[in-house]
């Protein structure tokens, strides 16, 4: 079976409690939340080491120097994408951006 996650953030949520798993055809994914960026290499190491994921996906939501904690962290034990917006997305997503930090 294929393992991979995805680790998004949102307020008040917890990686282990909040999470969603999808298992189909020989494949697992697991969406991840963390409440704050900041924890995000922690909860991608234990991804690894208690999940067994393969691949790694960030939600764009996620700084620069944020993705590159989680790529230090997992130490290239798996590899870890980083979800970009295109040019024609920047409005809406500096909008999401403002509105997700409000709820903060």
């Amino acid at each position: 079976m294929i393992t991979w996650a995805f680790i998004y953030g949102h307020p008040g949520t917890d990686p282990r409690r909040d999470r969603t798993v999808i298992e189909r055809e020989g494949a697992r994914t697991i969406l991840v939340p963390v409440a704050d960026e900041s924890r995000a290499a922690d909860v991608a190491v234990d991804l690894i080491e208690q999940d067994g994921i393969e691949l790694l996906e960030l939600c764009g939501g996620f700084s620069t120097p944020d993705a590159a904690r989680v790529i230090e962290a997992v130490d290239g034990r798996v590899a870890v994408g980083h979800v970009a917006y295109a040019m024609e997305s920047l409005d809406q997503a500096a909008a999401y951006k403002a509105k997700f930090s409000a709820t903060e």
